[in-house]
C-alpha cells in the first residue's frame, strides 16, 4: 500500500542539561589489559537529559596511581582544557609509559554554555611489551618435533613469591593455540586464544593480570598447548593439510613487588613437559580426549614432573610479536537437547534445536574406558542419523572416561558447525552445545511488527555470530577461511549490530600480511592454502583491502586505520590497474553463486566484467577519498584520472542507451551501476523500472548472487522502492529467506534453496539486515559525516508494517529509533547522545534537523 501522511513536526523543545562522560575507552576497549602502543587513544560516551547538548572542549588526566588521580597532581598527563568536539581517539600526550604498568585516567568535558562537567569515574589500561627489548624469555616446545595431531603437549613451571606483590601481569602466545593454568585454575575465560594470523608476520599473544591468582611461597604455572591454524596436520577431514610447525609456547611473567623490585618468570629450559590428555586434536577434524591420561595436580605446586622432560629451545613463529587486541572467543550460549531419538539401536541423536559454532558439552558416567563418541551435523539423513554432507567430515569428538563418577568434558582446541550431535558407544547423561564466538560489543537491536522479519533477522544473526571468529569466516565447519567478499558487502549490516572497531584492524593487518609483493590481494586472509584461478584472484574479494579500512573510517572515524593501510590500498588499486585488458578487469569468480540453469558456483547471468570492473571503479573513488583526506593530492589526481577512464571504458562495454539497460540486462547488470551511481541520472528511472520488473517476473524473487544481491537491495532503497524488498522478503517460495524459515533452517544458508548439498550456516546472502535499519527503521549513516556524528533518519513504512524499532549503542552513546501507525498517524520518536545531529525525511514533508535529544515527529497518514 502507499502512504501520503502530511507532516507535522511536534519536537521536544530544547532544555539545557549538564553533560557526563562515561563508558571510558582505550583503543576501543573498556580497561584493556595488553596494551602494546606508546600512545593509545582514549575515548569517551556522553549522556544527557535535555536535548542540543554538545561538548565543546575536554581535560584528560592520567596518572600513574588512583591516588594522583585529581587535578593538580596527574603525574602522567593533564591535557588541560582543549577546545574540540573530539570524543574519540584522543592520543596520549603524557610522559613515556613504562611496560606491564596499570594507567589511570579520567575526563571532564564542557558544554556550549561553558560549563564544567564533573570528573567522570575513573577507567585504566595496563601495558605489555611496549619495545622487543622488554621481552624475555625463549621459545620452547614438546622435545618430539613431529607434527601431529595428538597427542598435545602440556607445559609447567614452579616459582616462589618470597615478597608482597604490587602487581603480576603474564603475556602467553601459544602457537597454534593456548590454555594458561595458575595454581590449578584456569586464567580467564577465553577459548581458541590467541587469535589466529599468518604466524610467518605476525604472532599475537594474551595478557592477564593475574596477581589475586598467585599466593604466598609456591606457585605454579601450566599451559595446554593446541594446534589450531598453526598445525593442520590431518587425520580426519581437513579443508587443507599444512603446518608453520609443531605447536611451541612462549611465556613472560612479570612480577613488580611492593618494595620496587622486579622479577621474570619466563619459558627457557627449566620447564618441563609431557603428552596430555588430548590425543587427536585438528581444527577441521575434531577433539579426542583421554581422561585416563590426567595427572592430578600437573598445574598446582607440589606436583612430582620427575618423570617428565625438559622442554626444548625451538626458533619463534617467524612473526612480530604483537599483543591481542581484538576481542577474544568465549562460549556466549548453552544450549540444551530439545529432542533425543535413537534411530537404531544405541545410537542416539541429541537435537539441540539451533545451528551454531561451536562444541558439544558431554556428562557421563561409567566405567574406566568406556567412550563417548559424538558427531556433529547440520542435518540428518533419511534415517534419522547425523550427515555431514554440508559441513564436510568426518569430523568427531571423542571423550574416554576415567571411572571417577559423574565426568563434564567440552573441546578446547577444536570447534564446528552444527546442530544435531550424534552420540555411540556410552550413553551419557546429558549433551548440551556451546555456543563460540568472538566477544565483540553488540550494539545494535531491530525489531518490527512483521514477524517474518523478525525472524529473518534471528536467522541472519545465528549466521553471522557463527562466523565472527578470529577471522571474519565463510562458514564455521567446512573451510573456516576468511573469504574477503563479504567484509565489506555485509559490512554495514554487521556493524549495525556489532562493535568491531577492536577487530577492523586485526582484519586489515590480514590482509595487508596476505597481499603479494606484486600488490594482489588473495580472495582468503590469511591465505594459509594458495586456491587457483578465481579463488586467489577475484577484483571483488580483494577489494576489501581498499573499502574495509575506508568503511572502519565511515562508520568510526578510526583515521589511524587508514593511514596504517593506505599502501596496501594503493598497491592493490595499482595491481587492478595492471590486469585491466581492453580497459577493463573481465576476470574472477563474478557474481558468485547466482541463480541461473545450472548449478550455483561461477556468474552465470552477469559478465564478470560488470562486478570486477564496477568493484575496481569503487576502489578508486575510495582511494581517491582516502588521498584527499591524507593530504596526498597528486595521488588522489592520479585515482581521479583512472576512474574517469575506466568509467568511461565500463560505459562503452557495457551500457546500452537504447533499452536503456546494462550487459545482460541481468538483475546485478541493472543493480550494480545504479548502486554505485554511475548510471546516467536521466535513465536511472527507466533501469529501475527494468530492475523491478525482472523481479516481478520472477515471482518477486532475486536471481542474484553473492556479489550482486547487495547492489540489488542498495538499489532499491535508493530509488524509493522498499515495497519490492518487502514483497521479495516475504515471498514464501525458494529463493527467499521465508523458504529457508520453512524449510527449517535455523541459521542463514549459503544457497537460497537451503540444499543439503552446501553450507547451512553462511551470512554471505544476509544484506537485508542493511533495509531492516537503514530502510524499514530509517537509520542510515551520512558519508560526509564519517563516526556517526550525523545520520540521515528516513523510515520506510511499507507493507503490513505497523511498527519498527532499531538502535545502535555507538561509541558517542545510544542511538534509538522508533516508529508506529497509530490512529490514522505516523509517529517516529528519535533519540540522539550529546554531540550527534540528523536529518528527519519523514515520509512526506521537507526534511528536518534536529540535534541530540529525544523528538518526537507526528504525520497524519493515510493508507492507499
Amino acid at each position: 500500500m502507499k502512504q501520503l501522511p502530511v507532516l507535522l513536526a511536534l519536537t521536544a523543545v530544547s532544555l539545557s542539561a549538564a553533560l557526563l562522560p562515561a563508558r571510558l575507552e582505550c583503543e576501543a576497549r573498556v580497561n584493556p589489559v595488553g596494551i602494546d602502543t606508546a600512545r593509545p587513544r582514549l575515548g569517551w560516551a556522553l549522556k544527557s537529559d535535555g536535548n542540543g547538548a554538545r561538548q565543546t572542549a575536554y581535560q584528560i588526566l592520567v596518572a600513574g596511581s588512583m591516588e594522583a588521580l585529581k587535578p593538580g597532581s596527574a603525574d602522567l598527563w593533564d591535557s588541560g582544557r582543549v577546545s574540540s568536539a573530539n570524543q574519540s581517539w584522543i592520543e596520549y600526550a603524557g610522559k613515556p609509559l613504562q611496560p606491564f604498568q596499570h594507567y589511570y585516567w579520567t575526563v571532564r568535558v564542557w558544554d556550549a554554555a561553558g560549563r564544567a562537567s564533573g570528573w567522570s569515574e575513573p577507567a585504566q589500561w595496563t601495558t605489555a611489551l611496549l619495545q622487543s627489548s622488554d621481552m624475555r624469555g625463549s621459545w620452547i616446545a614438546h622435545p618430539d618435533h613431529s607434527l601431529r595431531s595428538g597427542p598435545l603437549p602440556i607445559f609447567r613451571r614452579e616459582f616462589r613469591l618470597e615478597k608482597p606483590l604490587r602487581s603480576a601481569v603474564v603475556l602467553v602466545a601459544g602457537a597454534g593455540f593456548h590454555e594458561l593454568r595458575i595454581n590449578g585454575q584456569k586464567v580467564g575465560d577465553h577459548v581458541l586464544a590467541p587469535a589466529w594470523t599468518n604466524f610467518r608476520s605476525t604472532m599475537l599473544y594474551e595478557t592477564f593480570d593475574v596477581k589475586t591468582a598467585l599466593r604466598p611461597g609456591r606457585n605454579a604455572l601450566g599451559v595446554l598447548l593446541g594446534n589450531g591454524f598453526y598445525n593442520v596436520a590431518g587425520g580426519r577431514y581437513v579443508k587443507y593439510s599444512g603446518s608453520f610447525g609443531h605447536p611451541r609456547l612462549w611465556l613472560q611473567l612479570h612480577l613488580e613487588y611492593r618494595d620496587g623490585s622486579t622479577q621474570d618468570i619466563a619459558t627457557d629450559g627449566s620447564w618441563k613437559t609431557a603428552d596430555g590428555p588430548i590425543t587427536f586434536s585438528c581444527l577441521y577434524g575434531g577433539e579426542d580426549y583421554d581422561a585416563r591420561r590426567e595427572q592430578p595436580g600437573w598445574d598446582s605446586p607440589g606436583f612430582d614432573d620427575s618423570t617428565w622432560r625438559r622442554a626444548g629451545g625451538v626458533e619463534a613463529p617467524g612473526g612480530v610479536l604483537r599483543a591481542q587486541s581484538s576481542p577474544a572467543i568465549r562460549v556466549q550460549q548453552t544450549y540444551p537437547a530439545v529432542q533425543v531419538t535413537e534411530p537404531k539401536p544405541g545410537v542416539y541423536v541429541y537435537d539441540l534445536g539451533q545451528n551454531f559454532s561451536g562444541w558439544p558439552r558431554v556428562t557421563a558416567s561409567g566405567p574406566a574406558g568406556s567412550t563417548v563418541k559424538m558427531i556433529p551435523g547440520e542435518l540428518l539423513d533419511k534415517d534419522g542419523l547425523v550427515t555431514q554432507r554440508s559441513s564436510g567430515g568426518p569430523n568427531s569428538f571423542s571423550y574416554t572416561l576415567k571411572g571417577e563418577g559423574r565426568e563434564v568434558w567440552s573441546p578446547r582446541f577444536s570447534y564446528y558447525g552444527f546442530r544435531y550431535v550424534q552420540v555411540e558407544g556410552l550413553k551419557p547423561e546429558a549433551v548440551e552445545g556451546q555456543f563460540v564466538h568472538l566477544d565483540a560489543p553488540r550494539t545494535g537491536k531491530f525489531e518490527c511488527s512483521n514477524e517474518t522479519f523478525n525472524r529473518v533477522h534471528k536467522l541472519i544473526d545465528a549466521a553471522v555470530r557463527s562466523n565472527l571468529q578470529h577471522s571474519l569466516t565463510d562458514c564455521p565447519h567446512r573451510e573456516k577461511l576468511g573469504w574477503l567478499e563479504q567484509t565489506y558487502l555485509m559490512g554495514p549490516s554487521i556493524l549495525a549490530n556489532w562493535d568491531l572497531r577492536a577487530f577492523l584492524p586485526k582484519m586489515t593487518r590480514d590482509m595487508h600480511e596476505a597481499q603479494t609483493v606484486d600488490g594482489l590481494v588473495p580472495d582468503i586472509a590469511p591465505e594459509y592454502v594458495t586456491f587457483g584461478r578465481g579463488f586467489r584472484d577475484s577484483p571483488e574479494w580483494g577489494s576489501a583491502a581498499v573499502l574495509v579500512p575506508w568503511l572502519a573510517w565511515q562508520w568510526y572515524g578510526d583515521r589511524r586505520i587508514l593511514e596504517d593501510a593506505y599502501p596496501m590500498m594503493q598497491r592493490y588499486s595499482d595491481y587492478l590497474e595492471s590486469q585491466k585488458e581492453k580497459g577493463l578487469l573481465s576476470y574472477g569468480l563474478g557474481d558468485w553463486y547466482d541463480i541461473g540453469p545450472k548449478a550455483p558456483g561461477y556468474s552465470q547471468l552477469t559478465p564478470q566484467g560488470v562486478t570486477a570492473s564496477a568493484t575496481y571503479l569503487e576502489d578508486l573513488r575510495v582511494v581517491r577519498q582516502a588521498a584527499a583526506l591524507l593530504g596526498k593530492p597528486q595521488d588522489a589526481q592520479r585515482y581521479a584520472a583512472r576512474y574517469d577512464t575506466l568509467l568511461a571504458a565500463f560505459k562503452k562495454e557495457f551500457y546500452q542507451p537504447g533499452g536503456p539497460s546494462y550487459a545482460t540486462g541481468s538483475q546485478t547488470s541493472l543493480a550494480v551501476p545504479l548502486a554505485m551511481g554511475i548510471a546516467p541520472a536521466a535513465a536511472r528511472p527507466k533501469l529501475v523500472e527494468k530492475l523491478v520488473a525482472d523481479i516481478r517476473a520472477k515471482g518477486n524473487h532475486t536471481s542474484a548472487g553473492d556479489i550482486g544481491y547487495h547492489y540489488v537491495l542498495a538499489a532499491l532503497l535508493q530509488a524509493g522502492r522498499s515495497d519490492v524488498i518487502f514483497d521479495m522478503a516475504n515471498e514464501k517460495t525458494a529463493p527467499s529467506y521465508a523458504a529457508q524459515l520453512a524449510a527449517g533452517s535455523t541459521a542463514l544458508t549459503e544457497a537460497w534453496d537451503s540444499n543439503p548439498n552446501s553450507s547451512q550456516n553462511h551470512f554471505m546472502l544476509g544484506h537485508i539486515e542493511e533495509w531492516f535499519y537503514a530502510g524499514l527503521a530509517g537509520l542510515r549513516t551520512d558519508p560526509a559525516a564519517p563516526g556517526l556524528s550525523h545520520l540521515i533518519l528516513q523510515p520506510e513504512p511499507v507493507g503490513d508494517v505497523t511498527w519498527a524499532k532499531a538502535s545502535w549503542d555507538s561509541p558517542r552513546g545510544l542511538i534509538a529509533v522508533e516508529w508506529r501507525i497509530e490512529g490514522g498517524k505516523f509517529r517516529y520518536t528519535v533519540d540522539l547522545p550529546p554531540g550527534v545531529s540528523a536529518e528527519v525525511r519523514m515520509p512526506a514533508g521537507a526534511p528536518k534537523a534536529i540535534g541530540s535529544g529525544h523528538h518526537s515527529l507526528e504525520s497524519a497518514f493515510q493508507a492507499k
